[in-house]
């Protein structure tokens, strides 16, 4: 525009003349400028001669678009910079708080409801994510959760505490960016919530044989959604945990999927303005409906679990009396193998004696069985005749069966032994989920090169391979060791073969040295949720503690400390019925794994589609 021409903008200030009007240019390419213009009578204005001005248009500009796969075009924020989602920083800390709310969950904290806010956080910080994005997400989600869930192996070597929660953060990392693409689905709610079943079906059963800690089932012990295990085991419980979890996080996304935001309203709003904010806010409103309704249906069938007409003993029905004995371990780590082995089984043996002089003299009831834990005889009775002779001595002592764990030799092999008064061991169950790095230590000849781990146990244990019952009167015994009881057909294998009773043969004492309880009550926490699964009554034998006797429905009859001799007994319900969970065995995780991965094919699928669409 000529010089001048701003004079025109808004008008001219009273007592100014008119400007004389513009002439309009003969064509496009050129303007002419006024001959003259009027201005007050104090000042005069040499006149302007007419200059064309050509009528340029800028160049355009050219970039150059950034080469990535064309399916990844139909993705949100994934193959490119996340969009709709929470800043990086943001995102990554809300996946630290959802790790560590996830192992707050988890005994000794217990906070269950933690389990399904968890996921919750995980899909918020998720949003929007790209792929790289979402692997950084679950990374620090994973070590959030794993890190102080098992600090307990610390007792063990800080190594083994790191080694292991590094595998299980960066599995868990990589898990969630199927998660993410999962999240693109309509039904993404579902879809997420299956995930969490899926990626633990995985990490029970990989890397060296599944390591089965942290499931979300787990953490329901004592909460109100706990006996949906019995109708559909601990998959079925997982899910229902994670899908109040993921519509928890559906509500909470909601208001943000798609509307414009609402400005802040300002001074003199027009009724015409307070209307547009109304109809920018109603469809917020109205998105919310819809995730709330889900979000209320999904807590309240998990938590409707507390009403389940899960079986109750019948009245009239066989019951036993049973024992368990904790004889505590030396706590001192300098006595020499030998010496601390037979300590432990001596003071098993005194405690047992214990018990039978109260038996005798009436202040406890008569047991049917008497167990003791794993470990309670580091050396093979059979090679070893001081140690035969304590055990047998005890045994007879109280003059009923009592089983005993032990380590035998030739091959080497962890064990629950039934002793008979007069007779001695006459069956033995042999573990078959051996400790990865505890029992059996994988690429021994590597690691012996760097660290010291395989000389903590020198040689390789040998696993049972069958459910073994112990037929003691009318009492059917199952046995499972330790870390056997996180697994589910392992245990399932014991009921379904007729178990009445069962049985959890523990040694602590390695993972509570410093005062730790995390290792043993998180045990005992999946010990309860398999009485309520089986619907069985339970006896967890520990070394150290803690000791306990539960009833079916997962309530503790009796429990000890830890760290001290203590003697529980109790009379128990004799349950021979399979509950719907063990009529389904593993087929409801099998099903719920199979569809999630058939969601995940079909999300790629359809962008895939989408994007050869797009191209034509």
């Amino acid at each position: 525009m000529l010089t001048g021409a701003s004079d025109d903008v808004g008008g001219k200030p009273a007592g100014d003349a008119a400007p004389a009007p513009r002439t309009t240019p003969s064509t496009p390419a050129t303007r002419t400028t006024p001959a003259s213009r009027t201005t007050p009578a104090s000042r005069t204005t040499p006149a302007a001669p007419t200059v064309p001005i050509p009528q340029t248009t800028p160049a355009p500009r050219t970039t150059t678009p950034v080469a990535r796969p064309a399916w990844l075009g139909s993705f949100p924020g994934i193959g490119h910079a996340a969009t709709g989602g929470l800043p990086t920083g943001l995102a990554l800390l809300t996946a630290l708080t959802g790790g560590l709310a996830l192992a707050a969950a988890f005994p000794p904290a217990g906070a269950w409801p933690l389990a399904a806010v968890a996921p919750a956080l995980l899909i918020v910080a998720l949003w929007g994510r790209s792929l790289r994005g979402s692997l950084a997400v679950g990374l620090v989600f994973g070590f959030a959760f794993f890190v102080p869930l098992l600090a307990w192996l610390v007792n063990v070597a800080w190594y083994v505490w790191a080694a292991l929660a590094v595998v299980e953060a960066v599995l868990f990392a990589v898990l969630t960016v199927g998660q993410r693409l999962l999240l693109n689905l309509r039904a993404w709610p579902i879809a997420a919530a299956g995930w969490w079943v899926a990626a633990e079906a995985l990490r029970d059963r990989w890397p060296f044989g599944g390591f089965p800690w942290g499931r979300l089932a787990m953490s329901q012990a004592s909460a109100p959604t706990a006996r949906w295990v019995a109708i559909g085991g601990a998959p079925l419980l997982t899910f229902l945990v994670a899908l109040a979890g993921t519509t928890l996080a559906w509500l909470v996304l909601a208001p943000s999927r798609g509307e414009p935001p609402v400005r802040p309203s300002s001074r003199g709003e027009s009724s015409a303005g307070w209307s547009a904010r109304r109809e920018v806010s109603l469809p917020r409103l109205r998105r919310r409906r819809g995730p709330a309704l889900a979000f209320a249906v999904a807590a309240g069938v998990a938590v409707c679990g507390c009403v389940l007409p899960v079986d109750q003993p019948a009245a009239g029905g066989p019951t036993a009396t049973v024992a368990a004995v904790q004889g505590d371990v030396p706590h001192a780590g300098t006595l020499s193998g030998v010496l601390r082995a037979t300590t432990v089984t001596a003071n098993h043996a005194a405690a047992t004696e214990q018990l039978a002089a109260q038996v005798k003299d009436g202040s406890r009831p008569a047991p049917d069985v008497v167990i003791w834990p794993e470990n309670s005889t580091d050396l093979d009775p059979s090679r070893y005749p001081s140690v035969y002779g304590t055990i047998a001595a005890a045994v007879d002592a109280i003059n009923r069966p009592v089983l005993v764990g032990a380590v035998l030799d030739d091959p080497v092999r962890n064990a629950g032994q039934l002793w008979l008064p007069g007779r001695g061991p006459v069956e033995t169950y042999v573990k078959r989920q051996l400790v990865p790095f505890g029992e059996v230590i994988p690429f021994r000849g590597l690691l012996s090169k760097f660290t010291s781990l395989p000389s903590l146990q020198p040689v390789n244990f040998t696993p049972g391979h069958r459910a073994v019952v112990f037929h003691i009167g009318k009492i059917r015994l199952g046995d499972v060791i330790c870390y056997e009881v996180g697994f589910d057909n392992l245990v399932r294998s014991e009921v379904v073969a007729k178990a009445n009773l069962l049985v959890v043969q523990t040694n602590d004492a390695d993972f509570e040295i410093d005062g730790q309880t995390g290792e043993t009550l998180q045990q005992l926490a999946i010990a309860r949720i398999r009485a309520m699964e089986h619907d069985r009554s339970v006896v967890v034998a520990s070394t150290t503690g803690v000791s306990a006797i539960i009833a079916p429905d997962g309530s503790l009859i009796a429990h000890s400390g830890i760290w001290r001799r203590a003697l529980l007994d109790a009379r128990v319900p004799l349950q021979s019925n399979l509950t719907l969970a063990d009529r389904a065995g593993s087929w409801p995780e099998y099903v719920i794994t199979l569809l999630v991965l058939a969601a995940l094919a079909w999300a790629i699928a359809g962008a895939v589609t989408r994007a050869r669409r797009s191209g034509e």
